[in-house]
């Protein structure tokens, strides 16, 4: 199986999707004039609720609550071991490339998530609900149905909890487990297996409350989490200053320059870089207009505006941190893989507490991007089957939880980048075609309302 995922990994992220995903953001970002770039400050005051109260307007959440279900689906273990996961494979290079994917992806996302408000469509139960799927059925014509069917699929398999549970269960090992003798480590399977039943049970109690508890709790949740990482990480990164003008020179120099762990080839970090950017914050994949075509406004722009938030926040400066705190303490050049770079990264500098900290962190945004991705994946669901089989994918999802616990972390990453693959390929389709509805409705709302 691992062969397989490798080999399908290998052909679904070759230059054709770096040039889909990266030239396209390219092309976002010339189309729309820098105009994301631009008004940041008009995103910040409409993500600040200064443009929540408007009149008719259809959706279930404001502007904020749409950007923190989005960046709970993206603030992760993307964030802490995809990092690690993209140094590992790809050098410290890996990680100018994702930067360059996050640039790009503020335009990308805003261009996503505007549609995703001006093609709001009702699904079976007669709902309206935004998300690429609808975007193609209502922008596009039945005519691109399979393109629509295709992200579905992409979906409901890609937003699995696989890989937040599996990084979650070993954190909890590697930080409780193992030091307390819980389980041996070379053999855990029993600790995995109870460990991932018993947060079977916890996230079944939350996702049984639908998007309302999903809201409250990453509402609650994500912001407080984020600012304790970012205050962890500038500590760590304060105590080793001397170390950061150098970190940033080995990761240019790397980009160009690649080291051994990419096979000494350009393309190779390339590729890497822009999957674990694409999965980190993902821009161009289109899990995020779910979110955001949930936002209760009647301007498609402003929520736009909002999304184009989302990888300054989520790369540009969350995995940023990370990065920086795995290579300035040498965690990328020890045997420790995935979320366990990072641990060894804080228990260095933090001795007997950073380990601690950076468990309650992993815990509290592991769990709430597994919620958000339920939420996706039950809509693709709805889309494709009905409301009957979405009873049953919820089923399906939360089972799956114990299967991360004790899978393999090779054959879960690859086969979910290779799902991010099925929904890269028709959001970016479909938003490159319809990309001159957003300019023209830019245009009308910059008149009207800047």
């Amino acid at each position: 199986m691992e062969e397989l995922l490798v080999t399908l990994v290998n052909f679904a992220w070759g230059l054709p999707m770096v040039l889909l995903l990266v030239g396209g953001g390219a092309y976002f970002v010339v189309h729309s004039r820098l105009l994301p770039y631009r008004k940041l400050s008009h995103a910040i005051s409409i993500i600040s609720g200064k443009f929540d109260n408007e009149k008719n307007a259809k959706g279930d959440l404001s502007h904020f609550q749409a950007l923190i279900v989005a960046l709970s689906g993206t603030l992760g273990l993307g964030n802490i071991a995809g990092v690690a996961v993209a140094i590992t494979m790809g050098g410290p290079g890996a990680i100018f490339w994702m930067w360059l994917t996050a640039i790009v992806g503020i335009a990308t996302k805003f261009y996503t998530a505007s549609l995703a408000v001006m093609y709001r469509g009702e699904d079976r139960s007669g709902k309206l609900q935004g998300g690429p799927m609808y975007v193609i059925r209502e922008g596009l014509g039945k005519k691109y149905l399979p393109l629509a069917w295709l992200f579905c699929i992409g979906c409901i398999f890609g937003a699995l909890p696989l890989f937040q549970i599996n990084q979650l269960v070993q954190i909890l090992r590697e930080v409780i487990a193992v030091p307390f003798g819980l389980t041996a480590a070379d053999n855990h399977f029993t600790f995995d297996l109870v460990v991932g039943i018993g947060l079977f049970l916890l996230i079944a109690w939350i996702v049984m409350g639908k998007l309302t508890r999903i809201t409250a709790v990453a509402t609650k949740v994500v912001p407080l989490m984020v600012v304790g990482y970012f205050i962890m990480t500038l500590t760590l990164l304060a105590m080793n200053y001397e170390k950061i003008p150098e970190t940033f020179l080995l990761i240019l120099a790397s980009a160009f320059n690649p080291s051994s762990a990419a096979g000494g080839l350009l393309g190779t970090v390339i590729i890497i870089g822009v999957q674990r950017g694409a999965f980190s914050n993902e821009a161009g994949i289109g899990t995020e207009s779910l979110a955001h075509g949930a936002a209760k406004t009647t301007e498609p722009i402003r929520e736009g505006f909002v999304a184009s938030f989302g990888p300054i926040v989520d790369t540009l400066i969350v995995c940023t941190c990370t990065a920086l705190a795995v290579l300035v303490t040498g965690a990328w050049q020890t045997d420790f893989q995935g979320v366990g770079m990072a641990v060894y990264a804080f228990e260095t500098t933090f001795p007997n507490l950073g380990s601690y900290l950076l468990m309650v962190m992993v815990f509290f945004l592991s769990v709430s991007t597994v919620l958000s991705f339920w939420y996706y994946g039950s809509k693709c669901s709805e889309f494709l089957f009905g409301p009957s089989f979405e009873r049953f994918y919820k089923l399906f999802y939360l089972l799956l939880i114990i299967a991360g616990a004790i899978g393999s972390l090779s054959v879960v990453i690859n086969f979910i980048t290779f799902m991010y693959a099925l929904m890269a390929i028709p959001t970016m389709i479909s938003t490159l075609l319809l990309s001159s509805k957003v300019r023209i409705a830019a245009k009308k709302y910059l008149r009207d309302h800047l």
